[in-house]
């Protein structure tokens, strides 16, 4: 079965991305992206992927994944019922090691377990177990904070010697491969295009299928509707824009793909439960600095 691509949004300020969810999640599927991930299950059993590899899982289950490397989570829950938390997530770009590592030399160690994690890395349970509070601390840290809880936990996988490799030897993450599926191509096709006028039946022309055929695929692999999973990703970039830039509020409007003023100010108060201008309003509170 091939992976679908998840689209990571790390906001501009920050140099990782760290979060949680509960089950089922519209990122709870076979998947796989260009990042590094650490992931933490804090509660459930069930069946984990990754590459080639099938194992069990309980709480504590920590895994570090390498770059293109697929892999999910499948808890063994009744029909129905659901888990408000269950993942803890910390995800980071080649990139960002690469220039830590050119400012601290200390970064080796570092350099050295990540460069095993392509096959995947488990940790011992009783580690994952003793590290959750710090990852889960670390998904609403601020400021320097960040970067200490940060090196807490890749000190503590660095100094680990219990670590295992979980896809076999022969396993490649092809991702060139994976990317040439048609739900992976839309999504692409979406990121790219992001800021600029499209409808749903240009992006059902991209993958060669008529507008209802393509809204119950959109759906089925993504979870959610294609106008949603549209303005979701609108807002997001208009929140970078304005944590990050002083444009004003009707500028970010037509930067981030929406046609009209009030479409996007009602968008953004139904995802973010405030308007832009309270928004940036909090930010200012928080970090004046952000802004010159």
């Amino acid at each position: 079965m091939t992976p679908d691509l998840e689209l990571i949004h790390k906001p501009i300020h920050e140099s990782f991305r760290a979060w949680a969810h509960g089950y089922p999640h519209v990122v709870a599927k076979w998947h796989f992206h260009p990042e590094y991930e650490l992931h933490i299950i804090t509660t459930s059993t069930g069946k984990f992927f990754v590459g080639d590899h099938i194992g069990s899982y309980a709480p504590g289950n920590l895994v570090l994944t390498g770059p293109n490397l697929p892999h999910n989570w499948v808890s063994e829950l009744a029909e129905g019922v659901s888990l408000p938390a269950r993942d803890l997530v910390l995800q980071f770009s080649s990139d960002f090691i690469d220039r830590c590592a050119l400012l601290f030399p200390e970064m080796a160690p570092l350099k050295t377990l990540l460069g095993e994690a392509g096959r995947g890395l488990q940790f011992p349970d009783a580690l994952g177990l003793r590290l959750a509070p710090l990852m889960c601390e670390l998904t609403t840290a601020q400021g320097p904070r960040r970067v200490e809880l940060f090196a807490r936990l890749f000190g503590e996988l660095c100094d680990c010697r219990e670590r295992r490799a979980l896809a076999s030897v022969t396993y490649l993450a092809q991702a060139g491969r994976y990317m040439s599926s048609t739900i992976n191509l839309v999504l692409a096709y979406i990121k790219q295009n992001i800021t600029l006028d499209f409808c749903e039946q240009d992006v059902a022309d991209v993958a060669e299928m008529n507008t209802l055929k393509f809204t119950r695929f959109f759906r089925k692999h993504t979870g959610t509707s294609f106008i949603h999973y549209v303005n979701q990703e609108r807002i997001a970039l208009a929140c970078d824009l304005l944590m990050n830039t002083d444009m004003k509020v009707t500028d970010i409007c037509y930067r981030t793909g929406f046609n009209n003023l009030s479409n996007f100010n009602r968008q953004f108060l139904a995802h973010k439960q405030m308007s832009p201008s309270k928004f940036r309003s909090c930010l200012h509170m928080n970090m004046p600095e952000s802004f010159p």
